[in-house]
């Protein structure tokens, strides 16, 4: 028992090294697009389920985090400002299955042809899903999720979901390489960090504990690996049970779905396990938090259907292609660390890394993060950004007079205001 567990907390180890630069290379690019693509008028150009407003919520949502929490939070949001209800559930299953994080972290771990798969498959995902909503949504049923969605409810990560620190003005590279755009950056980066490492430390625990004390037949036998037939349905139908019990979303899952493929999972069964990370059981229950339980049970059955379905056609579309690779032992379950490109990269980004967090830190970065889980009391209020300062009251003025306040867009805090007279 002792010589497992050492074996799991090794293995954890070992992949989470593995990973370390693919997830800071994600990240990093993932704040990069949110500094520079701005979401503050999002909710209107998401006025209905049309396929021109579905490409729209489908693009805009692979430009966002891929904290599934996040998202849940940001479609909840989008919909009470009034976004149409299916572009919103469209725009959070981008946001979490067609993100830079996801493809590199899957590229490094399983091969190109999984990150394919999961472009490829993420639409038909989508596009399944809006049939499938359109199909079963009645405008009753949307009015009682909207009338339950503005009780305002708390799930996870209200603060970030209402956050916009994009920048607005400026072609791409001026937004990028000035300092309110390498701060937006530095708060992007960080709080990725801040809100999916506790999912990818359980992904990676829970991979290390399966891989050290579950045995490869127990997972062939489950996986129907001995049924070259069988076993292409049986995985895409069972590949988001599975996540559904995982308790693991976002990125996190991707170590779990290289220990099921090395266990004998089919390649459209790792893909409808990934595109699940929507159908956890803590995220059910935030649905039925934020729509209500009928709602929320619609969405499970839909979800599932959409995932499954998408995973079933990319199964059959790869191997007619025949770009499914071969099962075998994947390196990572054999690493160990050594001095190799993988150390080299992962001090790379380390450093990278420490510089973006000490412009984090100098700019009021740990007070954002205290925000990231607060529900902003107002859905239709302005997007919090760090880059503009806060109104406050003054006693000679109806109405709140700019402050100058500080402000995470400079290094050092702006001069305080003039003391108030009271008109005196």
């Amino acid at each position: 028992m002792l010589h497992k567990s050492l074996e799991a907390l090794e293995m954890t180890g070992i992949m989470a090294w593995q990973i370390l630069w693919a997830l800071s290379l994600g990240f990093l690019i993932s704040s990069i697009v949110e500094a520079v693509v701005s979401k503050a008028q999002l909710s209107k150009l998401l006025p209905d389920s049309s396929p021109k407003t579905i490409l729209k919520a489908t693009a805009l949502g692979a430009a966002s985090s891929s904290c599934s929490y996040a998202a849940t939070a940001l479609a909840r949001t989008l919909f009470r400002k009034g976004a149409d209800f299916i572009a919103c559930m469209a725009f959070q299953f981008a946001s979490t299955n067609l993100v830079v994080e996801l493809s590199v972290l899957l590229c490094v771990l399983l091969g190109w042809q999984f990150m394919a798969a999961e472009f490829v498959g993420g639409p038909i995902m989508i596009a399944l899903l809006v049939v499938l909503l359109r199909a079963t949504l009645r405008p009753r049923i949307v009015e009682a999720a909207r009338a339950h969605a503005n009780r305002g409810l708390a799930g996870r990560m209200e603060g970030h979901a209402a956050m916009n620190m994009s920048l607005h003005e400026g072609t791409f590279w001026q937004k990028l390489t000035s300092r309110r755009g390498i701060t937006a950056t530095s708060h992007y980066y960080w709080m990725d960090w801040y809100s999916l490492v506790p999912d990818v430390a359980l992904g990676l625990l829970i991979s290390g504990v399966l891989a050290a004390f579950v045995p490869s037949s127990f997972w062939q036998a489950f996986f129907l690996a001995g049924h070259p037939v069988l076993t292409r349905i049986w995985g895409p139908l069972i590949g988001p049970l599975v996540a559904v019990l995982s308790f693991v979303c976002s990125v996190g899952n991707v170590p779990l779905a290289a220990v099921l493929w090395n266990g004998g999972i089919s390649f459209g069964g790792v893909i409808s396990f990934l595109f699940a990370d929507l159908l956890i059981l803590p995220i059910l229950n935030i649905y039925r938090k934020y729509y209500g339980l009928k709602v929320a049970s619609l969405l499970a059955v839909t979800f599932y259907l959409a995932m499954a379905g998408a995973a079933l056609l990319v199964e059959a579309l790869f191997s007619a292609l025949h770009l499914i690779p071969a099962h075998h032992q994947l390196a990572i379950m054999n690493a160990s660390i050594t001095w190799n490109y993988t150390s080299i990269l992962n001090l790379i980004f380390l450093v990278l890394s420490a510089l973006l967090l000490i412009r984090f830190l100098r700019t009021g970065g740990p007070a954002m993060l205290r925000e990231m889980g607060n529900a902003p009391a107002n859905p239709n209020a302005a997007p919090h950004s760090c880059c503009e300062p806060e109104p406050v009251h003054s006693c000679c003025h109806t109405e709140p007079v700019p402050a100058s306040t500080h402000s995470c867009c400079h290094d050092e805090p702006a001069p305080p205001p003039p003391p108030s007279h009271c008109c005196h």
